[in-house]
């Protein structure tokens, strides 16, 4: 019977014994849109045979991804079910869903800890498509130094380049790169994703060319334009130390520069921040014996198998409660509607076909009109 989360030994995880080696968190930030699973997908496949990655998916509300993961937040937590039950909308839901999540953080790290005893010598973690919630959220701060102060951790930020090309686009783009790099202050990685699609040349000009980023900017002519020309000049710092990769081959090598950087720059200050935090531990007030009488536990759902490889690229995998039911299961939904929802789809209907009747009126009595005037 595979060992279970539950009976996870938490004494093994221990800020005293300072920051690991291995595995080597990789968290892939990017804005809505930006392909970010798409490219975590393809870098597992092109780190699989050298790193063999340990794969995390934080994104509670995808239906599929094309990945086999270790770690998937939909075994943990119901996406529709928070929000269901805590009346959320859907930002709403993936920030309470992640927060249900981080509180088995503990358990979480002490997976990754073990996936690097077992030679992963990777953890890629695919982060929700709202990237807010992710980046200016408690529960993503507190997974991602979390990860920092136990592990070399870096951030890969992914960028569609095709819809890059407007300068405002871009200007936007690279604003929220940069205040990403000084909120997680950790290596920092700028992935152009779908170059295929095109070119990423005028990206890389943009960078180093203020001139030719200008010239751009004069086809545009409006007060937001006017903004990004004012903000462009503040960036010129920000591009002189950014890593920018093309190709995977380009960005594999810049993770291992950027690991080398976690250690000489930023391991430092992590190591100061777990300093602190022992002291904080050691002269706080100690942690509630029985979770349960104060609160409620949420279950993490997880084994420490490594899931079954995919067969081939369409073959997606689905967290158990977003598996296609049978008839009867979808029966028993619709009967569970939502009484609210119905009645205002009946308002909207009523509504819809008042105004048709109206408008048939009119059409009716123009055209009377017509004729008599023609008579």
């Amino acid at each position: 019977m595979a060992e279970g989360v539950e009976s996870i030994n938490l004494e093994a995880l221990s800020l005293s014994e300072g920051i690991r080696e291995s595995p080597v968190c990789i968290l892939v930030l990017g804005m809505a849109g930006s392909g970010k699973t798409t490219f975590t997908q393809k870098l597992i496949q092109h780190a699989q045979e050298k790193f063999n990655p340990y794969v995390v998916n934080l994104d509670p509300a995808c239906r599929e991804v094309p990945y086999a993961a270790h770690v998937d937040i939909r075994d943990t937590v119901n996406y529709r079910e928070v929000m269901k039950q805590y009346q959320l909308g859907p930002n709403g839901g993936i920030v309470t869903a992640l927060n249900m999540f981080t509180t088995k953080m503990a358990q979480f790290a002490e997976l990754v800890r073990r996936a690097g005893e077992r030679g992963h010598k990777w953890c890629v973690i695919d982060t929700p498509g709202q990237i807010e919630v992710f980046t200016w959220s408690a529960s993503g701060s507190i997974i991602t130094e979390g990860l920092a102060t136990m592990f070399p951790t870096i951030v890969i930020y992914v960028m569609d380049v095709e819809r890059s090309a407007c300068p405002t686009t871009f200007m936007s783009n690279m604003l929220y790169a940069c205040s990403i790099l000084y909120k997680t202050r950790l290596p920092f990685l700028v992935a152009l994703n779908k170059i295929d699609l095109k070119d990423c040349g005028f990206v890389m000009d943009w960078m180093t060319d203020f001139e030719a980023f200008q010239e751009a900017q004069e086809e545009e002519h409006s007060f937001v334009s006017n903004l990004t020309r004012t903000m462009s000049l503040t960036l010129d710092t920000f591009y002189e130390n950014l890593r920018t990769c093309v190709g995977f081959a380009q960005l594999l090598a810049k993770i291992l520069e950027s690991v080398d950087e976690y250690e000489t720059d930023f391991k430092p200050v992590y190591e100061k921040k777990r300093q602190e935090r022992l002291a904080q531990s050691a002269t706080g007030p100690k942690p509630v014996d029985h979770v349960e009488e104060d609160g409620v536990a949420v279950p993490l759902g997880l084994s420490l198998q490594d899931p079954p490889p995919l067969t081939g690229n369409s073959i997606f995998l689905m967290a158990p409660s977003l598996v296609p039911q049978s008839a009867e299961n979808e029966d028993e939904e619709e009967m569970e509607e939502d009484a609210k929802g119905t009645a205002e789809d009946q308002n909207f209907h009523s509504f819809v076909q008042n105004h048709l009747t109206a408008q048939q009126s009119k059409r009716d009595k123009l055209q009377l009109e017509q004729e008599q005037a023609q008579q």
